[in-house]
């Protein structure tokens, strides 16, 4: 038994890195399921992805505290994760978006979302998407650009 454990557990480190890094252009398209209900829109106004407003707007979610977007009304799973200073990582995000319920649940959470799509596949390439289109990663971008020569 000891050994199956062991096993399973240097298994699943194995697994986590490709897990939690995902196919971003995989998750562009698989965004298109989410924008039903959720819109993507940078803090200076720029609309990446046109969605609905029946969810929050995802942009910059990755690194955010669950629950976090002002005037957003949560179910109380996320207003318990919000509580807790819960912060969205590609892999929570991931989970949540199999079976939010479930996700809240096993994380202490009431169990009440609303939401009630459940992403059959496709989350970590999601979670990687949203990742690489919010401000951490702009920031990062702009960082990496060549300085402007003064000549």
């Amino acid at each position: 038994m000891k050994t199956l454990t062991l096993l399973t557990a240097g298994a699943l480190m194995v697994a986590a890195p490709a897990f939690a890094e995902g196919d971003i252009d995989a998750g562009e398209k698989d965004f298109k399921k989410c924008k039903a209900c959720h819109m993507v829109v940078s803090d200076d106004g720029e609309e990446i992805v046109k969605g609905g407003k029946t969810g929050p707007n995802l942009y910059g979610v990755v690194g955010r505290v669950a629950g976090g977007v002002d005037g957003f009304k949560y179910g109380d799973g996320l207003k318990d994760a919000a509580a807790a200073e819960f912060v969205w990582t590609q892999e929570a995000i991931a989970i949540y978006t199999e079976d939010p319920k479930a996700w809240l649940s096993d994380n202490d959470f009431a169990a009440k979302s609303k939401m009630s799509f459940k992403l059959k596949g496709g989350g970590a390439d999601v979670a990687a998407w949203l990742a690489s289109v919010g401000p951490a990663m702009e920031e990062e971008a702009a960082a990496e650009e060549p300085a402007a020569s003064t000549d």
